[in-house]
């Protein structure tokens, strides 16, 4: 045993003096638990996902992990969230804005009676979306799962604190066009949420359409299995219309739910930049409103719109 146990040890190491064996080289813990996470998003190459300091980068689309990257993108200040869903709308896993606090309640059916038992159960719901901007261009949409994809780079960006986005894109027509996003969620006002949106027509003449949207007819999506963690799904809709209102490119949409009472108001508000002529419409209801912008788009320049979102709820 003794004999073993130094040979084992101490000699082994002699051993390999003598016969000149390179130590085992150390490996970098970070970088090891880095390459296991790529390898076990299902197979996908570490390069889709490299590893950086102080971002979260994508650089690849890919629809079968967007569940797990609207998760791992979302971000927030405390009272207002956002998940990391695409501005253009889709396509979504579970697309999610909420508000802290700002829930509606269901009543606890049990099969039988008893002292203690809870009456009311509570959800937190999902508030109107206002992040929606699709793009057209020449009436073609952009649609992520079917577009031709020169570049993509998404990456939530840590130390700034945002969601950052670019994209060039090859239509059916051969017109490449460049897109740049930027999202964040206010930590000075925390109602306020914003979206730099930026495009650019990289090769010809375009007639481009930017639809600013928001809506509030959104569904109780969440899972109804047997399962105590997941949060219960309403059966139908939660956010009720009571006001609208709508002034140049300024939208608001009050609402309030069902149960608890609670009253939400969301407002969206337009700026845009651009050395191309343009026009644009306002139309709203109960639940959602558009401003669409019509660009005669030139090669080389580009349109920045910025869209402010705000939330407000009792």
């Amino acid at each position: 045993m003794g004999a073993g146990g130094v040979f084992c040890g101490r000699s082994l190491d002699r051993g390999r003096q003598r016969l000149k064996v390179p130590a085992e080289p150390k490996m970098n813990v970070c970088a090891m638990r880095h390459e296991k996470t790529a390898r076990s998003l299902n197979g996908r190459p570490s390069h889709d996902y490299p590893a950086d300091e102080w971002n979260v980068v994508e650089k690849a689309f890919h629809p079968e992990l967007r569940a797990q990257l609207e998760t791992m993108l979302a971000f927030g200040n405390g009272y207002l969230g956002i998940r990391g869903c695409p501005e253009e709308g889709g396509p979504n896993s579970e697309n999610g804005t909420f508000i802290n606090g700002f829930y509606e309640t269901w009543p606890i059916i049990y099969g039988e009676e008893a002292y203690g038992f809870a009456r009311t159960g509570q959800t937190i719901c999902n508030v109107t979306d206002c992040k929606v901007i699709k793009l057209f261009v020449d009436d073609e949409p952009f649609w992520l799962p079917h577009a031709h994809l020169l570049n993509y780079d998404r990456r939530l960006n840590m130390k700034t604190g945002t969601l950052d986005r670019e994209i060039v894109w090859e239509t059916p027509s051969g017109k490449q066009v460049s897109f740049i996003s930027r999202r964040l969620v206010s930590f000075v006002n925390r109602h306020v949420a914003a979206i730099s949106y930026r495009v650019t027509i990289l090769n010809a003449q375009a007639f481009v359409v930017i639809s600013s949207e928001m809506t509030a007819d959104e569904r109780g999506t969440r899972s109804r299995e047997d399962d105590p963690r997941l949060a219960k799904a309403h059966p139908g809709r939660v956010l009720h219309q009571r006001s609208t209102y709508s002034k140049d490119r300024r939208i608001v949409l009050c609402h309030s739910t069902e149960r608890s009472r609670f009253v939400l108001a969301c407002a969206t508000d337009h700026a845009i930049e651009s050395a191309c002529p343009y026009s644009y419409k306002v139309a709203h209801n109960g639940d959602s409103g558009q401003v669409a912008f019509t660009i005669e788009a030139r090669p080389g320049c580009s349109i920045q719109l910025t869209k402010f979102m705000a939330y407000h709820a009792s």
